[in-house]
């Protein structure tokens, strides 16, 4: 759980569902996660609701009497804002608005709300407010329900609709006028990339808050920003590193998430550049995480979703430092042993072990194992440079790399 710190934190109710498709366990991740991303907000959770059920209620996420009892506890204890773990559809929002007379919000739009907060960049904004557009044009209806439009019939007709169809044609135009920037934007990003010649290039891809910002720090020795939060780094940071003498260029890109918005996908597809154009993926798992298996899942479906999945990789396992197994007491016959009691060894030895060479277990907080990671990445990019410039290494052995990109 999340401590509360900060009487300023606003107060939410997360609400979620077990179905045939997510049971109890998985359903409690989600909102552990949805807990974390909430704080990440500027909220605190102060009490969940979950319902089984079959599928979601096609018109209020959840049956009618779960939703007395979630407008009840809001009512009584002065909650003003509701969060869906999965998304709602626009009826749905309206619908469940009207009952609980509170900011009603899903995943999908938290997370919109975390990246603007986040975005520093002209380009990251821009790519953030394309997809609050893209979110917004199918719930637009909902905001003129003061209109009662969806009633028809007598004196129901008139101006209400002009209005509607008139801000759809304003959020059109404004997402025609977002994707043309974004577009002059990637172009001179092009050139950019273009520019640094013909060096290696090595991206940092992982989960959201696995360390791959702190990772990036101490490897490039540089200060980019990192935080015990959810999506700390929204835009694209590279930086060039050297190591033994041999340049490559790093970069440290935006972390995946488990049931992330498409809108964010495809908005965010050009700052995923730099994962496609890559000649090699350093996959950052935090391993103390009790679902990095799920994470590693998750980023591999997304890498393939943007045709990246079949690039060389290095498993790198970050915080072994703070990695714990949970004991198992000797005399304990009744409770099943598990992945959750294996040790850091016992972990080497599963399916990581089929990884070999390429699986590494550092703490980039505390610098263990760092030089078996620099000398791994060393090797792979050494590899990559002697086919990409044979006649260097095998002409000029002392070759000075440092001359290359220059």
């Amino acid at each position: 759980m999340i401590e509360k710190k900060d009487i300023a934190l606003e107060k939410a109710v997360l609400i979620g569902v077990i179905t045939k498709d997510q049971d109890e366990v998985k359903s409690k991740e989600y909102l552990d996660e949805l807990e974390f991303l909430t704080f990440t907000a500027g909220g605190y959770a102060i009490k969940r609701f979950t319902q089984k059920m079959d599928m979601p209620n096609p018109k209020t996420f959840i049956g009618t009497g779960k939703m007395e009892d979630v407008r009840q506890f809001i009512e009584e204890n002065d909650v003003g804002t509701a969060i869906f773990d999965d998304e709602l559809s626009a009826a749905q929002e309206r619908n469940i608005s009207k009952i609980l007379n509170v900011k009603v919000l899903d995943r999908t739009n938290l997370i919109l709300d975390i990246f603007a907060q986040r975005a520093q960049t002209s380009y990251a904004r821009t790519q953030v407010e394309l997809a609050q557009c893209e979110y917004l044009l199918p719930r637009l209806r909902g905001m003129w329900t003061h209109l009662e439009r969806q009633k028809g019939g007598i004196g129901m007709r008139g101006p209400g609709e002009t209005e509607i169809e008139t801000d759809r044609r304003i959020v059109r135009d404004k997402i025609a006028l977002l994707k043309a920037r974004i577009k002059t934007i990637d172009k001179q990003m092009a050139v950019q990339r273009g520019n640094r010649g013909k060096m290696v290039r090595v991206a940092l891809v992982g989960y959201t808050n696995v360390g791959k910002s702190t990772l990036m720090n101490v490897v490039s020795k540089s200060e980019v920003f990192a935080e015990n939060k959810l999506f700390a780094t929204l835009d694209t940071t590279v930086r060039k590193v050297v190591i033994q003498n041999l340049p490559f260029l790093l970069s440290d890109t935006v972390g995946f998430i488990r049931k992330l918005p498409t809108q964010l996908v495809d908005s965010f597809k050009s700052t995923l550049d730099e994962v496609r154009e890559a000649d090699l993926l350093l996959h950052v798992v935090d391993i103390s995480h009790p679902n990095f298996e799920e994470h590693i899942e998750s980023v591999n479906k997304i890498l393939g979703e943007i045709k990246s999945g079949d690039k060389p990789t290095i498993m790198v396992f970050n915080k072994i430092d703070a990695y714990v197994a949970e004991p198992l007491e000797k005399d304990d016959l009744e409770t099943e042993r598990t992945a959750k009691h294996y040790s850091l060894e016992e972990w080497k030895s599963t399916w990581m072990s089929k990884v070999g060479n390429n699986a590494l277990f550092i703490s980039a907080i505390n610098k263990s194992n760092l030089e078996d990671f620099k000398k791994r990445v060393y090797d792979e990019v050494r590899d990559i440079h002697v086919t990409r410039f044979p006649y260097n290494h095998f002409l000029y052995p002392d070759y000075n790399y440092e001359d290359m990109g220059k």
